[in-house]
């Protein structure tokens, strides 16, 4: 277990004054079983009315409406959480889906849906033929072919930072040899859908877990931005989680803030202005995550 406070902070700086049309902000940790969001708070500048709604997968999102205009947005938020997760996770995965190929009950077919669904062209079928090439025998045992096709990421694909807006289609990140945690989690999540696995991306945070029973990572990523990672869902198991960016298996160092389809659905800070086309001339990104000492449930509030 361990507290954490995450502050993530976007600023865009515009040459001239703009009008900022409504912006669609997804900070807000996502609470489970292994997260507890212990506070949360969210500035905006310049002053702004903040609504605040769930959208169809369950995401905590903010709208803010603007009614000055500005040369300078600030977005602030500020969270404390408790991270609950295994070290070393074990997946009781069902009897059922041990074994690769295998299907899907009806009804987690249709929960799972547009999960199963690629999201981008593979015209030549070059992604499908790379992704079977993991499958080592018919049949094989599914939580290894998963994490054969998790390392292939990571060893066919060199991390790198990448502040521009957008991310690359699957096919374009293997011809590059090279790309963003979205990138990377991209590609896998498109690769896992081929061999008909579920599989979301999720947006979020990384810190460097430190402490009893903590796995050595050395990431990749840093924790100084913000990061994108795969699930994909095996029955039993439900919802587990691939960082193929930093080599990791589970969530015991990443703090979960939107599910979605497609990480293009998750990004954190969303808008636009009206003003001239080039007014924006620079956005930056600050993101810390600590550790704070973790208060015990029976002396909390003591004395």
């Amino acid at each position: 277990m361990v507290d954490l406070c995450i502050r993530h902070r976007t600023t865009y700086d515009y040459r001239v004054p703009v009008t900022l049309w409504p912006h669609r902000l997804m900070m807000r940790p996502r609470e489970s079983h292994e997260l507890r969001l212990v506070d949360h708070a969210l500035e905006v500048s310049p002053d702004a009315s903040i609504g605040w709604a769930q959208d169809v997968l369950g995401n905590t999102v903010a709208t803010a409406t603007f009614a000055a205009a500005t040369d300078r947005l600030v977005v602030d938020s500020v969270a404390t959480v408790r991270l609950d997760v295994a070290a070393w996770p074990v997946f009781a995965i069902a009897a059922s889906a041990t074994s690769y190929p295998f299907r899907y009950a009806d009804e987690e077919w249709l929960d799972l849906g547009p999960f199963t669904v690629p999201q981008h062209d593979d015209p030549d079928g070059r992604l499908g033929r790379w992704a079977r090439g993991f499958v080592r025998s018919d049949p094989t045992d599914t939580l290894s072919l998963l994490k054969d096709l998790a390392a292939g990421v990571s060893s066919a694909i060199a991390y790198e930072t990448r502040d521009e807006e957008g991310t690359w289609p699957p096919g374009e990140t293997l011809d590059r040899g090279s790309g963003s945690c979205r990138d990377l989690a991209t590609l896998l999540i498109e690769a896992a859908r081929r061999l008909g696995f579920g599989g979301r991306a999720v947006s979020g945070y990384l810190h460097d877990p430190v402490g009893d029973g903590a796995p050595a990572m050395t990431p990749r990523a840093s924790a100084s931005t913000t990061h994108a990672w795969a699930e994909i869902y095996l029955p039993g198991a439900g919802w587990v989680t691939f960082d193929p960016t930093n080599r990791n298996i589970g969530g015991a160092n990443l703090i979960p803030v939107a599910v979605a389809r497609d990480i293009r659905q998750a990004v954190p800070v969303a808008g636009t202005f009206g003003g001239p086309a080039d007014a924006l001339v620079a956005m930056t990104v600050e993101v810390v995550v600590r550790e704070e000492p973790v208060v015990s449930p029976s002396r909390a509030g003591a004395g």
